[in-house]
């Protein structure tokens, strides 16, 4: 058994299997919906359950998780989320800063299902 940790929250929106998560209105709410860029307030990731407008997500905060790709990755890469919540690699231009939720632990291509380590974090490219 691989620990993680995993919480559950208020669903804004209807929320999909294995995809990327961020507070929704972080200032007013616990509320969450799939992320939609790399500015999204990433937390987390959906399980294979995901999640109804309205009713509880369980969401995986911390450790090893699954998480559909956007586009093809190599494992090591730090994941943000495209429009879709889906993940994708990571990289901000110069004087850009963007949020990443983890680091792949395996490559694969845009549809694929893989393991990430979830650890969200910044990356910051200085002008």
């Amino acid at each position: 058994m691989i620990p993680s940790f995993i919480r559950s929250y208020e669903a804004s929106a209807d929320i999909s299997p294995f995809r990327l998560v961020a507070f929704s209105d972080a200032a007013t709410s616990q509320k969450v919906a799939q992320g939609t860029s790399e500015t999204s307030l990433l937390m987390g990731v959906s399980d294979k359950m995901g999640g109804d407008a309205g009713q509880m997500s369980d969401v995986v905060r911390a450790g090893l998780a699954s998480v559909e790709l956007g586009e093809a990755v190599s494992a090591g890469d730090p994941l943000t989320s495209d429009a879709n919540g889906m993940a994708v690699a990571a990289a901000a231009a110069a004087g850009e800063t963007v949020r990443f939720v983890g680091f792949a632990d395996q490559p694969g291509i845009a549809g694929d299902v893989i393991d990430f380590f979830v650890a969200p974090g910044l990356l910051h490219e200085p002008a």
